[in-house]
């Protein structure tokens, strides 16, 4: 009789209460779990599909007592539509070559890194980040993790985002750009390209995380459309003006072409 090896019980820890990131004056509490060994990859997926993040190996969750302010969010990639604004970032930058990387940090990506912490999150836990704090963000993943880096004519990084490939989608860990590009919108213009490259795999989704509509941060996940959150345990499309919503009718939708 073929004897098969007990599945290794998986626990879920709470955290203690911190001062929320995104909303003054609440506390913030996380269960989380630790991904590792073979399993590492299709808890990862389970996990992300039930609304969770990850962070290095861990991966996790808000549970913020009396608060739902954090809401999972995701791009329906194959029939995602931009707006007028999103066509004009994405044409203003199609002069950009992408590279899709293994999780390797480098010196020139945390140089980067630091002046986007330091233009736009200098109040921040990130802000004081050492090398050796980004290499461990980027580098320690159990799971098939890339980063994708965006450079201009000259060659000059950009923009460059932390994403992990899931069965169903691609994963927007973290990205960070030139803040001073100007019209380049190189967040925008990031997440755009995600959405173009998941069309391209053949993967339905981009997750995005959490968005936080009071959080004036967080709130403009919501400004790709059609997009799905979570709730109740049910992804549900979010309508236009609307936290939850019915679906979306199908409308002419532009597509976007990946250029690398």
């Amino acid at each position: 009789m073929l004897h098969r090896p007990a599945r290794r019980p998986q626990f879920f820890y709470t955290t203690a209460p911190l001062p929320c990131p995104y909303l003054a004056g609440r506390t913030e509490r996380k269960i989380v779990t630790e991904l590792s060994g073979a399993e590492a990859e299709p808890l990862h997926d389970r996990l992300s599909r039930a609304g969770f993040r990850r962070s290095h190996n861990i991966a996790y969750s808000p549970v913020c007592p009396g608060c739902r302010a954090c809401i999972p969010i995701r791009i329906v990639a194959g029939e995602f539509q931009p707006d007028r604004t999103q066509r004009r970032i994405f044409r203003q930058n199609t002069d950009l070559s992408t590279a899709e990387l293994p999780a390797r940090a480098t010196a020139e990506q945390f140089a980067l890194f630091q002046r986007y912490q330091g233009a736009r999150h200098g109040d921040g836990d990130m802000a004081a980040m050492g090398f050796y704090d980004y290499r461990a963000m980027v580098e320690d993943t159990p799971i098939t993790t890339g980063i994708v880096e965006f450079r201009d004519s000259t060659g000059r990084l950009v923009g460059a985002c932390l994403t992990d490939w899931l069965s169903d989608g691609l994963s927007a860990v973290y990205s960070f750009f030139e803040a001073d590009s100007g019209k380049r919108s190189l967040g925008t213009y990031t997440i755009l390209w995600l959405v173009a490259r998941a069309r391209a795999l053949g993967l339905p989704y981009v997750y995005l995380g959490y968005w936080v509509p009071q959080s004036a941060k967080m709130s403009y996940k919501s400004r790709f459309r059609p997009s799905e959150t979570l709730a109740g345990g049910v992804w549900r499309v979010l309508a236009e003006h609307q936290d939850h919503a019915e679906p979306l009718a199908p409308d002419h939708q532009e597509k976007l072409t990946v250029t690398g």
